[in-house]
């Protein structure tokens, strides 16, 4: 059952304190909430929250609808970044807005786009959907991150995954992007490759958390030898 925006805020709230800072429950008032303001009566209602007093914990279903929610937010960060080039400082409020917009289905196809992150633009986790697993069925032997390329390999870039907000800066600021071509140069005592007509030399930290999508001959071409360490 769909609900309000504003029940979808407090939803999101909810679910990231007991999912990610390990709360049991959350105490309404640090929401400047209680029993009785529409928002908590409306997640009562659906179904999606559990009351005694202030303290509210998440049922079943409003813990898959929180994840959702908390998908979507992140989702819609990660594009106005980006895609769009929005700037930092608009950046929350901005997907806050936009992840309303994000139903089921439109929210697959922007994680498509993206290549599939696993983080936002603030380094945190971007809860996996369906598109996500299946993704990575298909994908696992034909995805590697950078640093189990062979010198002379390349793709795409199919993703990347880096919580640390500076480092991931940093490869936005170089173009990796989902979709662009890169191609591994050497790999010690850096890792050196060459991108939208650049090279660069990073660390293994970050060859790690770079994802490329192999082309198809070089993917047979390294199965066949069983040379080639795919990290799903």
């Amino acid at each position: 059952m769909k609900i309000s925006e504003d029940a979808e805020n407090i939803l999101e709230r909810m679910w990231v304190c007991i999912n990610e800072e390990m709360s049991d429950s959350v105490d309404l008032s640090s929401f400047d909430l209680d029993g009785t303001s529409p928002e908590v009566i409306e997640l009562l209602e659906t179904g999606n929250i559990l009351l005694s007093g202030t303290l509210a914990t998440l049922s079943p279903e409003g813990d898959a609808n929180g994840k959702t929610v908390v998908r979507r937010r992140r989702l819609a960060e990660r594009l106005l970044v980006d895609v769009l080039n929005t700037k930092e400082r608009h950046v929350r409020s901005s997907a806050c807005e936009f992840e309303h917009i994000l139903h089921r289905g439109i929210d697959e196809n922007v994680c498509i786009l993206l290549g599939h992150p696993r983080t936002c633009p603030h380094g945190k986790l971007i809860p996996e959907g369906e598109c996500c697993i299946k993704a990575r069925e298909d994908l696992e032997h034909v995805v590697a991150p950078l640093s189990a390329l062979k010198n002379g390999q390349g793709g795409k870039i199919a993703y990347f995954d880096m919580r640390e907000e500076h480092k991931m800066q940093k490869m936005l600021a170089m173009g990796v992007l989902p979709g662009v071509p890169v191609s591994l140069v050497q790999s010690y005592p850096s890792y050196v490759f060459d991108l939208n007509h650049t090279r660069y030399a990073v660390d293994t930290e970050i060859a790690d958390s770079i994802y490329v999508r192999l082309e198809r001959e070089q993917v047979s071409k390294n199965e066949y030898n069983g040379k080639l360490s795919v990290r799903a």
